[in-house]
């Protein structure tokens, strides 16, 4: 044991050439002693006569047989990975040094002189084969003792077989700790081929060489394939226990070639099937160009990305507004490294109505995009008041300030937890999106040219306090995955898509809108779990695979939680605008004075903290308005 544990460490430190140099070697001795063993068999003595002829055909034997088994790639393979199929290589390279053996002995009319018995060209096949296939396959065994992998290299396969897959597997080979085994291709024009140097496999036949190769992760090198065969390919190798990674299209590259650290997890966002629409620069620019912007809650999920995209687009200010130190540090230094626009980071609290009037009126806004909020539904559950204060009190604060700065457009990021809401959160932001309209109708009604409108949409991947972010580090822990309930459903979108639709939704606005940004279709959470523990490299383990990799807990529905959200009031009302992402719920402008006799109501609640009265409150409100359905 310790002899073969000494035997496979020397092999394995041995440089590639010298390893290849010694196969070679390794296979010119055993041809001879194939040769030499086809002799003693046939005349039945283990030291059969030596002649200068014998000594000729058994040097001539290896000269053939070599450049055969380099022309037919036996000494390109690596051992450790060596294939079950390689077998037939090596019998078919091996018949085709025999039959070129014997026929320059029959040219050069040795057989007919007794020197090449008929039997040994037989013997001689059967005994090179049995050698040197035996040879490979046993030290394979040496190398993969146990687990299969004793150094630090993981086995990798690449999906695709095409120029740009080659050159990924070609700059994984020097650099960090991949092995690439081999290539994966659907056309089977191709399988069983050698492509750049690299034996290219069928898909189909995954689940056996991930377990014959011990393979732990896939490379995705599909760029020039649709978004929709991209997604079936994921999906179709997800369940499989490897990780899978991708990398960006080559052609996006700036010095056309891949790089190692270039190579990326596959984000769940890509399995969503969402369609992707290019923004419109025309609506961007006729709403942020050369605009002085402000964004509440800038260092948050939702307006960080807003930051990120809005100064791309060359406003002349961008006012980060963020009453967390940490946060507003943290966006304003990396936008100073992302744009030439002037970027004025302001510390302070919505529900701080000097703070907000001073950095409106200081920095003469434009357009305010409002998207502080508390958005944790258990959180706010347990602490209403401050929701309140918050949500509803700060927003109302801070439409005020800038329908009395005159700021131009005024944008509220709202949730579809605001459509029959069951919980504080969405019930709070349904307050919000009452009191823009009436901010709107108020400005209709002074003619002041303003417009107020509110964006609403359904969960953003990614976005603090998601669930994408919770089950990935349940995931990186080990598990188990918790979820309330695996048949709830929920809308979702990138958090970039969204910050896009955001943006170019304001600019549609005519005042008291509320758009809606087309979600697709919504997701099962039990899917979206199961989905990310595949895409980990992992599997689900459940009453079919008890020993699978990661469990998925169900805790029980939480307070508040609804089984399924909804985007639209009455799915009849909403209207297409001029972009296929963005439609416009069907809501008039109608006075409601009854929204500030109830927010007086509401206020006099939270100031006295009498949560029973402000939750009271909060719901009949909006329950007059739109009576909630039966609790789902």
């Amino acid at each position: 044991m310790v002899l073969t544990e000494v035997l496979r460490r020397k092999i394995e430190e041995m440089p590639r050439f010298w390893k290849r140099v010694l196969l070679i070697g390794f296979d010119v001795v055993t041809l001879i002693v194939a040769l030499w063993a086809s002799y003693a068999l046939r005349y039945a003595v283990w030291w059969p006569d030596i002649s200068p002829e014998r000594v000729f055909l058994a040097l001539l034997a290896p000269a053939i047989a070599i450049p055969i088994f380099i022309r037919m790639g036996l000494y390109r393979a690596v051992i450790r990975y060596l294939p079950d199929t390689a077998i037939w290589t090596i019998l078919k390279a091996m018949a085709i040094a025999t039959m070129i053996w014997v026929i320059l002995v029959f040219l050069m009319e040795m057989s007919g002189r007794g020197i090449v018995p008929r039997s040994i060209p037989f013997f001689y096949f059967a005994l090179g084969a049995a050698l040197i296939g035996g040879s490979r396959f046993t030290t394979k065994i040496i190398l993969s003792h146990g687990t299969g992998l004793r150094r630090d290299e993981r086995p990798v396969f690449i999906y695709g077989s095409s120029a740009s897959s080659v050159q990924l597997a070609q700059a994984l080979r020097g650099s960090g700790n991949r092995f690439i085994v081999g290539l994966l291709d659907e056309d089977p024009g191709h399988h069983g081929r050698d492509v750049g140097g690299y034996r290219v496999y069928n898909p189909a036949n995954l689940p056996r060489l991930i377990e014959q190769y011990g393979v732990q992760e896939i490379i995705l090198s599909l760029s020039t394939i649709s978004a929709d065969r991209r997604r079936s390919v994921i999906s179709s190798i997800s369940g499989l226990g490897v990780k899978i990674r991708t990398v960006p299209d080559i052609s996006d590259l700036v010095d056309g070639r891949y790089l190692a650290n270039q190579i990326r997890e596959i984000e769940i966002d890509e399995l969503l099937g969402r369609s992707f629409v290019p923004p419109d620069p025309q609506l961007i620019d006729s709403i942020v160009k050369g605009r002085v912007i402000m964004v509440t809650g800038a260092g948050g999920s939702i307006g960080s990305e807003l930051c990120r995209m809005i100064v791309q687009w060359r406003p002349e200010c961008l006012v980060l507004f963020e009453a967390n130190e940490f946060a507003l540090y943290k966006i304003e230094r990396e936008l100073a490294g992302l744009t030439r626009c002037r970027i004025v980071p302001f510390l302070g609290s919505i529900t701080h109505q000097g703070r907000v009037n001073h950095a409106i009126e200081t920095h003469k806004v434009d357009v305010l995009y409002h998207a502080a909020a508390h958005k944790h539904v258990p959180m706010l559950e347990a602490n209403a008041l401050e929701g309140i204060e918050n949500n509803v009190f700060g927003t109302l604060t801070v439409a005020k300030a800038a329908f009395e700065a005159g700021v131009g457009h005024f944008v509220l990021i709202s949730s579809d937890k605001a459509v029959r809401p069951t919980n504080v959160m969405g019930a709070t932001k349904r307050w919000a999106e009452l009191i823009i309209r009436q901010m709107a109708l108020e400005a209709e009604r002074r003619s002041t040219g303003q417009h107020f409108c509110a964006v609403r949409f359904g969960n953003v991947l990614g976005s603090n306090g998601s669930v994408v972010p919770l089950f990935k580090q349940q995931i990186a822990e080990g598990g188990p995955v918790t979820v309330t309930n695996p048949d709830m459903t929920r809308y979702f979108m990138s958090i970039q898509e969204a910050a896009e639709l955001i943006v170019q939704a304001s600019a549609l606005s005519v005042g008291g809108d509320i758009f809606l940004l087309e979600m697709g279709e919504p997701v099962r959470i039990g899917d979206l779990a199961e989905n990310m523990i595949r895409l980990a490299g992992f599997t689900v383990r459940n009453d079919e695979n008890a020993h699978g990799g990661i469990e998925i807990r169900v805790t029980g529905n939480r307070p508040g939680e609804k089984l399924f959200e909804e985007l639209f009031y009455d799915m009849a009302n909403a209207m297409a605008t001029q972009h296929p992402k963005i439609l416009r719920a069907d809501t008039k402008l109608t006075d409601h004075d009854d929204v500030l006799q109830a927010l007086q109501a509401l206020k006099s609640a939270v100031d006295t903290k009498d949560e029973q009265a402000a939750r009271a409150t909060l719901f009949r409100f909006i329950g007059l308005e739109f009576p909630p359905s039966s609790t789902t």
